[in-house]
């Protein structure tokens, strides 16, 4: 993860991607400003990692380097689907929480005090420990939902609601995608509010009339109305008791008839799977106080909360989707 990260950073991909051929080594060291030895070992890996592709014509010299498809698409800052915001981000607060990831396993405790000093009830004050943080974590989830969010809203058929709210909805990026697949309906998100303010500051989508911003805290302060209600990587943030007390608020706030859709990476049942959410759940141990979770236990916190009809499909893609 390191050398990904460490590639991100340094702006590899970005410089290859905006190069009109490939570049040699003496060419990458002097527009990154880097070590020419330092550089041809990162190099070299992120080839062998698939990351880039190498030429090479008249010896070691002659070696030139260009990115792969899934570099071009993924961590180059041009791209519209790039994740370079996303992986930045867990470079510089998710991965210092992995290197304690032992200790973590004999605490069953998030590593926020260890690593940052701050206490595991002041959480979420931890990931906005700057504005530039709090805005580099927003851009990437706006990254994430740019890949994702078309196959999770399109899992059910959400056209019945005319009224959503966006729990945690951050700047709306998963707002603004739900608007486009169902253009007459009313997104509002609730956030706590240096969120909010962050949001109508630095993203256009805030802009958008059919998008409304209501700020608070959603385990203590009251709901906006709605129909229909998104929890998008919300649920797997807290303890099955914290999950439960917030599902059984929403039971009592939503509108007759009205439901929620949950967006989380599903577990297999026999919890052997997938390998990208199980590190997920790793990754809620060390930063968080949840875990990911079967489809059997969303379905026993939803239920016992009160809603009925509990259905799940599973996208293909790195979340999935629950309707109740």
């Amino acid at each position: 993860s390191k050398v990904l990260f460490a590639a991100c950073e340094l702006g590899v991909f970005d410089l290859l991607a905006e190069a009109p051929e490939p570049l040699d080594l003496a060419t990458v060291v002097a527009r990154l400003g880097t070590s020419s030895h330092g550089t041809e070992l990162l190099l070299d890996t992120c080839a062998s990692l698939k990351l880039l592709n190498v030429e090479t014509r008249g010896g070691r010299e002659g070696t030139l380097y260009q990115n792969t498809e899934l570099s071009s698409t993924y961590l180059a800052r041009v791209s519209p689907t790039s994740q370079s915001n996303m992986l930045l981000y867990m470079a510089g607060t998710t991965y210092r929480c992995w290197g304690h990831l032992a200790k973590a396993v004999r605490e069953g405790k998030n590593q926020y005090l260890q690593v940052f000093g701050v206490p595991s009830e002041e959480l979420f004050s931890a990931i906005y420990r700057s504005e530039e943080e709090q805005l580099q974590f927003m851009r990437g989830l706006q990254e994430v939902w740019s890949i994702t969010g078309q196959r999770v809203l399109t899992a059910f058929d959400l056209s019945q609601f005319p009224l959503i709210c966006d729990l945690g909805g951050g700047s709306g990026a998963l707002a603004k995608e739900c608007l486009s697949l169902y253009p007459e309906c009313k997104v509002t998100i609730f956030d706590i509010p240096e969120v909010v303010r962050m949001a109508r500051k630095h993203f256009p989508s805030s802009e958008d009339e059919r998008i409304g911003f209501h700020q608070g805290d959603f385990f203590k302060d009251p709901l906006p109305e709605a129909d229909l209600y998104i929890l998008a990587r919300i649920l797997h943030d807290w303890t099955d008791e914290k999950c439960s007390r917030l599902l059984q608020k929403l039971q009592h706030t939503c509108k007759p008839g009205g439901g929620i859709l949950v967006i989380e990476s599903l577990l297999d049942e026999d919890r052997q799977g997938p390998l990208t959410t199980q590190l997920y759940s790793l990754n809620m141990l060390v930063q968080t106080e949840g875990q990911e979770r079967t489809p059997t236990q969303y379905h026993r916190l939803i239920s016992s909360a009160g809603f009925r009809s509990f259905q799940f499909k599973k996208t293909g893609a790195i979340y999935d989707a629950i309707f109740a």
